[in-house]
């Protein structure tokens, strides 16, 4: 199924292409503030975030809910965003601990570190859960990450349903306030940037 945005097209991802998802979402976030904590070697960092960010895209494939952007005109992917429905209990990535060991390597503690930290903050009460929202940096600034915001937002405010995320930076938690969402919380990793625990009510 596929919703024409402007010049974008939304789609719910089907069939799933979980390599091209994990490239986006490597490809975006592999520099920033967040991992770059986790780990400094920059060369280590490019090499080792395509298999850290596929235990998530995996999760998300089989227990959340993906949607992407494509260029309607190429079809190349351009933004991904993974959600997770808090509605009722979900399992832990399979296998996880091993696995986030294997990718790690020396910045599996700091891994620990950061899961502990968002875990204290995560709301218990039912919501669905922003886990990744990720943009090409080739196609930023063209509106993709506040186009897949609407898509999911409308389906939670047609339900009733709030929402919860972590920003990871400034700009992303503007972003995120003009899309409905107050900070709740701030939390500080050790020595690391901060990021902002963010909750949006449904609007009606």
């Amino acid at each position: 199924m596929t919703y024409a945005i402007q010049e974008l097209v939304i789609r719910d991802v089907a069939p799933v292409d979980t390599a091209e998802i994990t490239e986006l979402v490597s490809t975006a976030m592999w520099d920033g503030a967040v991992a770059r904590w986790m780990q400094e070697d920059a060369v280590v960092r490019y090499r080792d975030s395509p298999r850290y960010f596929e235990i998530f895209v995996e999760h998300a494939v089989r227990f959340g809910e993906v949607y992407a952007t494509a260029d309607a005109d190429s079809g190349r992917l351009t933004g991904v965003a993974l959600w997770f429905p808090f509605t009722s209990v979900l399992p832990a990535p399979a296998d996880y601990e091993r696995r986030l060991k294997e990718v790690a390597g020396t910045s599996f503690e700091r891994c620990l570190q950061l899961d502990m930290a968002t875990e204290e903050c995560h709301p218990l009460e039912p919501h669905h859960y922003l886990a990744l929202l990720a943009v090409h940096p080739d196609s930023q600034s063209r509106g993709i990450g506040s186009a897949l915001l609407d898509r999911h937002h409308a389906r939670l405010d047609r339900a009733g349903i709030p929402a919860y995320l972590e920003a990871n930076d400034p700009r992303n938690r503007d972003l995120y306030l003009r899309h409905g969402y107050q900070v709740r919380s701030v939390i500080e990793l050790p020595d690391g940037p901060p990021l902002w625990a963010m909750w949006r009510l449904p609007m009606v």
